[in-house]
């Protein structure tokens, strides 16, 4: 079987066991990789960009060694066995179903009237600071991580799968959590997290786009969603995370962004869909989550399509 149907079948057989299954309680591989890249950083931590390259390097690129190294393995054995391990790759690093269910654990929390318990489960979602929200602002918090996560915790990967398989698949997965360890502006990583914070916008680019684009055809309001894009994106101090909250607070008709709280620091934020949108409201985390999910199979028959697409072009010319 040629590496583009491989492909196809592996990511959709991937995504289909992360939507029955979701992400194990235990022994996540995620985790496992975030635990050896605390370990290399805690070897090689200096206040130095140098040393934060390496970090980066060791880490992103061992992740990538080693899918290739599986994808190797598997090279001269039957369909089913490299078809399994993509798919086995796929499932480990999308968490499009987990999202899921914590943001309506969350949104069932503020909908009983129950804010401590919203404010105890946020943490697994996002990194705000849930003791200065109200259940207005943590609903909106769950939207906009159910946006941004969509592009990070799923299109991208399916992005990077397309172009490299098994070890495009790891290695962003990898770059995504290395930005969420080490990639933040805290004194202890504004030098030693550039490179992984860096390499993780540029990782982003096309599926955070490619999550747009989704979110307009997917949502409810498609002339919404591209305005909002179109005004707000810019604003936001994420070159990847702009396009995607604007795009989703588009379709949806709701204001994401505002005044913001992480680990005691306050951000004031541009707000996006600012013009035409309204407060979110709690029933607003589930449209969010549909339109996470419609996004995440767009994107997969995007991935699919340009896969095959470019597998048959490439024959033709070396045919001709």
């Amino acid at each position: 079987m040629r590496a583009d149907r491989v492909f196809a079948y592996g990511v959709t057989a991937g995504l289909i066991g992360d939507r029955i299954l979701g992400d194990p309680r235990r022994g996540h591989p995620v985790a496992a990789f975030g635990r050896a890249a605390a370990a290399v950083e805690r070897s090689l931590w200096r206040d130095d960009r140098a040393r934060g390259l390496l970090h980066t390097l060791v880490c992103a690129g061992g992740a990538a060694a080693v899918g290739a190294l599986g994808a190797r393995a598997v090279r001269s054995r039957p369909a089913a066995v490299r078809v399994a391990l993509t798919a086995a790759a796929t499932w480990a690093v999308v968490g499009g179903t987990s999202l899921g269910r914590e943001a309506r654990a969350i949104g069932g929390a503020l909908a009983a009237g129950d804010t401590e318990v919203a404010r105890e489960r946020l943490p697994h979602l996002c990194g705000r600071d849930p003791q200065s929200l109200d259940g207005q602002q943590m609903a909106r918090a769950v939207v906009e991580s159910v946006a941004e996560n969509t592009s990070d915790a799923v299109v991208g990967a399916l992005v990077w799968g397309a172009v490299a398989g098994v070890p495009g698949l790891l290695a962003f997965r990898a770059v995504n959590t290395l930005d969420a360890m080490v990639g933040h502006r805290s004194p202890r990583y504004l030098r030693y997290g550039w490179a992984s914070a860096r390499l993780d916008d540029l990782a982003g680019w096309p599926g955070a786009r490619l999550t747009a684009v989704a979110a307009v055809l997917a949502g409810p309001d498609r002339r919404g969603a591209v305005r909002a894009w179109r005004a707000d994106a810019a604003a936001h101090p994420s070159p990847n995370a702009g396009p995607v909250e604007a795009s989703f607070a588009g379709a949806l008709g709701v204001r994401l962004g505002g005044t913001l709280a992480y680990g005691g620091r306050v951000e004031h934020r541009a707000v996006l869909n600012g013009s035409a949108g309204r407060p979110v409201e709690v029933a607003d985390i589930e449209r969010a989550v549909r339109l996470s999910r419609q996004v995440t199979w767009l994107a997969l028959g995007a991935c699919v399509a340009a896969r095959l697409l470019v597998s048959r072009t490439t024959r033709r010319g070396r045919r001709a």
